[in-house]
């Protein structure tokens, strides 16, 4: 299974080479940008190929583009009209927001990427079947407009009553849309559990998104470093390598406050997670048969 990073860790960042080239130093073969305006603002064009130019020339590779969730670069400060959710009832808005949507797509003309992971909703919004309507629109139509440059559209389970695991597949249902989905451990974690989400995703698992929480708060925390995550990890890390090359391990965090080394601790990470994936020796086994009794 690849290793990869999402940019998010460093999404309060405009994304610049030096970025990226500290991710490639850390041995990391593969990253997620986090599409955030503040970060990598779709929009400028200089930006992007600037970027580009460096990705040419560069080993690592783009797996995935994290749809934007604001249209400003301030996280939605600018008021409820940033927000982009493709569940939005009124029609032009809708409009606007795929459009804007699209623009970040775009990127892919200068710099390549396989998947756009795309929420359905917001957080905590419930479930409407109207709702179903407004979405099965928009993704019909960027999901066409993704694939003219390569790009194939991937839902993620998100905490609301529109994305967990089981609503995901009934959206697929009754909409016959062909898409695939990105598997977030954390947000999992806060609805119906990492194990039984990830059972009834696991066959249209294409990418993923990996970080801790306290079961409350969707607070990205580092796995196995990070104080306060209680996701079983010595559970998790077998599912996640069950399916082989099929998706790779993308870290998604948030950056923290008090780490000085911020890329040693993400190399700690992954090799904690890969350590906790490594099955048991059967003297391991038969040590905790003997402790169960």
């Amino acid at each position: 299974m690849d290793l990869a990073l999402s940019t998010h860790l460093f999404v309060n960042h405009r994304l610049n080479v030096v970025w990226l080239e500290k991710i490639w130093n850390a041995g990391i073969p593969l990253v997620e940008i986090f599409c955030a305006r503040q970060h990598l603002d779709y929009r400028d064009k200089p930006q992007i190929r600037e970027l580009g130019h460096w990705f040419r020339d560069s080993q690592l590779k783009m797996n995935s583009l994290h749809s934007p969730i604001y249209n400003d670069d301030c996280w939605g400060r600018t008021g409820p009209d940033s927000l982009l959710n493709l569940t939005e009832p009124i029609k032009w808005k809708r409009i606007a927001m795929v459009d804007e949507i699209k623009r970040a797509i775009e990127i892919a003309e200068d710099i390549p990427f396989r998947y756009l992971i795309q929420h359905l909703g917001v957080a905590g919004e419930e479930f409407d079947d109207h709702k179903l309507d407004y979405a099965f629109t928009c993704l019909e139509e960027l999901r066409l407009f993704a694939g003219a440059r390569g790009v194939s559209i991937l839902l993620e389970n998100t905490p609301n009553k529109l994305s967990s695991a089981e609503r995901l597949l009934h959206f697929l249902a009754v909409t016959h849309l062909n898409l695939d989905f990105c598997f977030d451990t954390g947000h999992a974690h806060l609805m119906e559990g990492v194990e039984p989400a990830f059972a009834l995703m696991k066959s249209r698992i294409r990418s993923t998104h990996v970080h801790d929480n306290d079961g409350v708060s969707d607070s990205h925390l580092f796995p196995l470093t990070s104080p306060g995550g209680t996701i079983d990890w010595k559970a998790t890390m077998p599912l996640l390598n069950s399916g082989g090359d099929q998706w790779p391990l993308v870290l998604e965090l948030r950056e923290p406050t008090d780490v000085p080394h911020v890329m040693d601790a993400v190399k700690q990470t992954f090799a904690r997670l890969q350590e906790a994936g490594v099955p048991p020796t059967p003297e391991e086994l038969e040590r905790s048969k003997k402790n169960r009794k």
